[in-house]
């Protein structure tokens, strides 16, 4: 079953003769295609005459601001048209490369929830009790430290110590 091999210039005689079919092919759609073009102004767009009177000359004009009117609102129509059917295969393309699998994962921002957000997030309407997670945490009290008692406006330590009243604590606190 080996395949025979072409010569070159068989061919070029036969890449020659489909050019030459194509080109005829071609030629053939160009003319019914002016044919058409034709017949539809002929149908759709009569042979201007231009009457003599103003009557009849501001008469066309009417007419023919209709017929504007009447066109427009027809391509209109098919500008919505157009653009629903481009935003359906938008949306059919996506759910096709959702589908393939081949596709950029978004980076995922940071969003801060609650506890209680996160559980009725994930457990739906089926979560109705709050959750308190400080509730179990053990107490403990802060001890406040001398020093930090004694960091504070040296103004005031400086007005205490003045006078009698002054030393009679520096001797209490250090006794």
């Amino acid at each position: 079953m080996e395949q025979k091999k072409m010569s070159t210039g068989r061919r070029n005689q036969l890449k020659s003769l489909l050019l030459q079919i194509a080109e005829t092919i071609l030629e053939e759609e160009a003319q019914e295609a002016e044919k058409e073009k034709m017949k539809h102004m002929e149908e759709n767009c009569p042979s201007l005459s231009v009457p003599g009177s103003m009557q009849e000359l501001q008469d066309l004009c009417w007419k023919l601001h209709q017929q504007i009117d009447l066109v427009d609102d027809e391509r209109y129509d098919t500008e919505v048209k157009v653009t629903k059917s481009k935003m359906e295969i938008n949306d059919l393309k996506l759910k096709v490369q959702d589908l393939k699998g081949k596709f950029k994962k978004p980076a995922l921002k940071r969003v801060r929830m609650s506890a209680d957000a996160m559980l009725a997030a994930l457990l739906g309407s089926k979560h109705k009790v709050a959750l308190d997670l400080r509730a179990n945490l053990k107490q403990v009290k802060k001890e406040v430290k001398e020093e930090e008692k004694q960091t504070g406006d040296w103004r005031k330590n400086i007005e205490d110590k003045s006078g009698m009243d002054g030393r009679k604590k520096m001797f209490e606190t250090e006794a």
